[in-house]
């Protein structure tokens, strides 16, 4: 019998290659998705067709208004910038988003049993969010595993992080040799209501310098 994992799916690339390697590595797959509020809801569709394509034990979408406090551009009525706009934390960064997706992901673990929960955060080709770090991953595991019943009473939890040190050119690579469709994926930040990028935000400079460099053609759907 396999064991479960919850494995965070935003539908973006990162995460597609997240739940090919969970799967690689024999775990049933579980993922969630969370609908946040973002302003860029097709990457919640990309999501349903990754984990349709991937052939996912399960997938789950749950609500969160983060826009209710909004602070970010991806939340609230705040221009995207274009990529490379500045050094210090970017308006992209969505307040605590990372630490409530886990937080949820955390949530389904301890139901369905799963002691291994995966997220795509990575610490190389990212926009410098404190969320992304491998500090705060660590952190992370450590709490689950004192909040929580499977943390004190079962086997432990276990945060999986295994794109963090990766290029978007390696992650790439990575999802080519798992089979991922990154076609059916979605990473701009503010993409349209049919998941077409506007190629000029740091998520889609990003992605495609990652396939530039990969030697690999950028299946993005542009506006």
């Amino acid at each position: 019998m396999k064991k479960k994992a919850v494995v965070l799916l935003s539908g973006g690339m990162d995460s597609a290659a997240v739940v090919a390697i969970a799967q690689e590595q024999g775990f049933e797959v579980h993922a969630m998705s969370v609908r946040y509020g973002q302003r860029h809801t097709s990457e919640l569709e990309a999501a349903a067709r990754v984990a349709a394509a991937l052939g996912v034990a399960g997938h789950k979408v749950v609500a969160v208004d983060l826009r209710s406090i909004g602070g970010s551009a991806l939340t609230d009525d705040i221009n995207v910038p274009e990529a490379g706009a500045g050094d210090t934390i970017p308006v992209t960064y969505v307040p605590a988003r990372n630490t409530i997706m886990l937080s949820l992901a955390l949530g389904w673990a301890e139901v369905l049993g799963a002691n291994d929960i995966f997220c795509g955060v990575n610490a190389v080709d990212y926009s410098g969010y404190p969320d992304c770090r491998p500090e705060f991953i660590a952190a992370f595991q450590a709490l689950a595993n004192l909040a929580t019943k499977a943390g004190v009473e079962g086997a432990g939890i276990r945060v999986h992080a295994p794109l963090q040190y990766l290029s978007k050119a390696q992650i790439a690579l990575e999802g080519q040799r798992l089979g991922v469709d990154f076609g059916l994926t979605v990473s701009c930040y503010q993409a349209d209501m049919d998941g077409k990028a506007c190629g000029h935000c740091d998520a889609c400079q990003l992605r495609a310098d990652g396939f530039t460099a990969a030697g690999m053609t950028d299946p993005t759907h542009y506006a």
